[in-house]
């Protein structure tokens, strides 16, 4: 747990935007050094000279987070300006719907580099430095704080390639929560779930790789993606309320986050049917119409 973050380095990714961006304005405001990283640089340029505007260090890379060389880069740039940060908020991610067997190789290496490959990433590179700089000083704490999704917790329909990074992304976390707790007590682990909540993942597809130009959407690409942006943007938890639960997570050393607690009964419903050995339950039990009006869209002529 991390006790007081003034004068401590933090570490963002998809800081130009939703629960990277806050979460840098809630770090500057408790008078941390930031490091702030995006692929966009509009966006990540103009969260730079916001934050630089409060006073605070301010460290901006435009980064691919799913390459890992250019992560590589990232980390060195970080430990050479401030040393080996103390928080680490593996945020960067895309989002992206469609029957399952419809997406193509691309669309699986690019959701998956940035959702999992981007974590992967900031966790082998990150964590050897903050357990250096734990086993250097006994009061040094550090906290990583990897981004998945309900999505991670659940299986919703016409959302496969989704689904399975942020899946991955929950394991990869409870494991790496795991491993910590076998070498030290000064670096937690939390992993995020938020469900919808506005933020730009909607719009993903301004940042799909200039390789994928050209590709045109099919028919259950383009109804998931209507339907994702309609159900974030409704949302009424913002991303500053998620950013809180953040930092109030690695204050506590809280491994599980999330934005909207009363969806954890769908969860019960998954994990009771695993337990009954049943076939999975019906995802929209909660809301038919929105299964019905899905199912009808993807059978229309």
């Amino acid at each position: 747990m991390i006790d007081d973050f003034a004068g401590k380095t933090a570490v963002l990714t998809g800081a130009g935007s939703g629960f990277g961006l806050e979460c840098a304005r809630l770090g500057a405001s408790k008078g941390m050094n930031l490091v702030l990283v995006d692929v966009q640089q509009d966006a990540l340029d103009q969260a730079a000279a916001e934050l630089q505007a409060t006073g605070c260090q301010v460290l901006a890379r435009r980064v691919d987070v799913s390459d890992a060389q250019q992560m590589e880069q990232l980390a060195q740039a970080v430990w050479s300006r401030f040393g080996a940060p103390h928080f680490v908020f593996n945020n960067a991610g895309v989002g992206a719907g469609g029957l399952v067997w419809e997406n193509t190789v691309r669309d699986w290496e690019w959701v998956l580099g940035v959702n999992l490959w981007g974590v992967i990433h900031g966790v082998r590179l990150f964590t050897p430095m903050m357990l250096e700089a734990a086993r250097r000083d006994p009061a040094w704490r550090g906290h990583i704080v990897n981004t998945a999704s309900m999505a991670g917790l659940l299986t919703p329909p016409n959302m496969g390639i989704y689904n399975v990074s942020k899946h991955a992304v929950v394991s990869l976390t409870e494991t790496l929560y795991q491993d910590l707790r076998l070498v030290t007590d000064q670096v937690g682990a939390s992993v995020l779930c938020p469900y919808f909540v506005p933020t730009g993942i909607g719009r993903s597809e301004r940042n799909r790789p200039a390789a994928m130009e050209g590709e045109k959407p099919t028919k259950s690409q383009l109804i998931g993606q209507a339907m994702i942006e309609k159900a974030v943007t409704s949302g009424k938890v913002t991303a500053a309320d998620v950013a809180r639960k953040v930092f109030d997570a690695a204050q506590a050393d809280q491994f599980y986050v999330f934005s909207h607690p009363h969806a954890l009964g769908n969860v019960q419903s998954r994990m009771e049917s695993i337990l009954r050995i049943e076939n999975p339950a019906d995802p929209f039990l909660e809301r038919p119409e929105v299964g019905l009006q899905l199912k009808a869209a993807l059978r229309a002529q």
